[in-house]
């Protein structure tokens, strides 16, 4: 859509004064700000004069273009002159010409936020240019812009460039006022800015430093523990030799109660020694010398292996420990000890929680090939969704009906989660109150440090 509004012959001087005040009277007629009419007004000016004085004379032509409801007031300069033949050069701000043509058109592209160029030898030179009409101005409809056009058509157009020259110079005096309230506006943001800087600069420093603390202590909490629990394991493995002499009656014979004390000492010693074990595992991992030591092995030993484990630990003739079948189960490349250790605390788990029922030990791999995923599945006492992230926090535990029977650290899951992690995995649990539990370990069939390891193990499954 293109709408003529008004055309201005630049005959003379007046004529380039004539088409400022249209410009302005223009823009103000259609809702602009006072400091966009001056730039509407100046660019007009500008590219008039020019036409005036290197041309030898054109014309301005007024217009709205676009669609409703985003409408511009457009403003075209034809002349009638040479054509310029420094226009690259003029366009990209590197050309000065004596008469300061290449400063006015600069300029003017500033002001304008559309600005294009057209020339040719022999045949002169077309400027247009563009600003959208203000947001705020709404749809401008036929009859209201023959009104403006008509309001401004019948103003007397003096050629008085004195007064041209005064209305210049308060809109310099206005405009030099509206910059200096946003000058002033700016330097007090870029105060606010410096401050809230400063104050960012010292809230990091602070995490910084917290950070530092942080990492002081867990460095000293893996230290701790490593070191406690070498120091108990010694004591530990006494008492459990001890207790083995006395139950074997190498220094004779013992009593029924002492039997049975005898029996939990050396319980308690198993007990305390599965919980320095697990501290230790922490602490290694923790302290990132936990080694991975993957190798090709075939899910059926590595259920056998478990069976033969964990059968001696049914204690209830109510629960049976279940192995699903692994002949649809491709051959792994991991680290068989640590998939045990995972798969052992699931089911030491499921056998302490489960009082009636099965425990099925079982295994799927993806469609691609790619993933295993083992799974322990019980029909024990259950965990409440709103638990199932705790238990795999350290020392996490979720009280029930069979805590005082059932002792633990909540130290099993939490390991369990971390050994997954180095195996390049993950685990995750499915638990209903009073229904049961299954418990996952998603992991890679083929463990891969690296693209290097990745072709290695490529190479060995081949």
């Amino acid at each position: 859509m293109n709408t003529p509004l008004l055309r201005i012959r630049l005959d003379s001087a007046e004529d380039v004064v004539a088409a400022r005040r249209r410009a302005r009277e223009l823009a103000a007629g259609f809702g602009f700000s006072r400091l966009d009419q001056t730039r509407i007004a100046s660019a007009v000016s500008e590219i008039a004069r020019n036409a005036h004085e290197y041309a030898g004379g054109g014309e301005v032509m007024f217009a709205l273009e676009g669609e409703r409801p985003r409408l511009a007031l457009a403003v075209e300069v034809r002349d009638r002159g040479p054509g310029m033949r420094h226009l690259q050069s003029v366009l990209d701000g590197t050309y000065r010409s004596p008469h300061g043509m290449g400063v006015g058109i600069t300029g003017s592209r500033r002001l304008m936020e559309r600005f294009e160029i057209r020339s040719q030898p022999g045949a002169g030179t077309t400027v247009s240019m563009a600003r959208a009409l203000p947001a705020d101005r709404g749809d401008v409809s036929g009859p209201e812009v023959e009104r403006i056009v008509g309001e401004i058509a019948t103003r007397t157009l003096r050629s008085d460039s004195l007064d041209e020259v005064q209305q210049q110079n308060r809109e310099l005096v206005s405009t030099l006022e509206e910059l200096r309230v946003r000058q002033d506006e700016l330097a007090r943001l870029t105060q606010e800015l410096e401050a809230t800087n400063r104050g960012v600069v010292a809230l990091y420093a602070e995490l910084d430093e917290r950070a530092e603390e942080l990492r002081r202590a867990d460095l000293m909490k893996t230290r701790f523990l490593s070191n406690m629990s070498h120091e108990l394991r010694t004591p530990l493995s006494s008492i459990r030799a001890l207790a083995n002499l006395l139950l074997n009656r190498l220094d004779g014979d013992l009593g029924v109660e002492q039997e049975r004390q005898v029996k939990l000492i050396l319980a308690s010693a198993e007990t305390l020694g599965e919980t320095v074990d697990d501290l230790l595992d922490l602490a290694k991992i923790e302290a990132g010398k936990t080694d991975v030591v993957p190798a090709w092995f075939d899910p059926a030993d590595l259920f056998a292996a478990l069976r033969t484990m964990l059968t001696p630990l049914l204690n209830t003739p109510h629960v049976s420990l279940e192995f699903a079948a692994t002949a649809a189960l491709p051959r792994l490349y991991t680290d068989e000890p640590k998939l045990t250790q995972i798969l052992r605390n699931f089911v030491s788990n499921a056998l302490k929680y489960t009082e009636r029922g099965h425990i099925r030990v079982g295994a799927r791999c993806d469609a691609q090939g790619e993933r295993i995923t083992f799974f322990v599945a019980d029909t024990g006492i259950g965990i409440a969704a709103e638990h199932h992230q705790i238990i795999f926090e350290e020392f996490g535990q979720v009280q029930n009906r069979l805590q005082q029977r059932v002792k633990g650290t909540g130290l099993g899951l939490p390991l369990c989660r971390k050994l997954a992690a180095l195996l390049g995995g993950e685990v995750s649990v499915d638990s209903e109150l009073g229904v049961g539990s299954t418990f996952q370990l998603d992991l890679p069939v083929r463990f891969t440090a690296n693209e290097d390891d990745a072709r290695a193990t490529s190479g060995d499954a081949a």
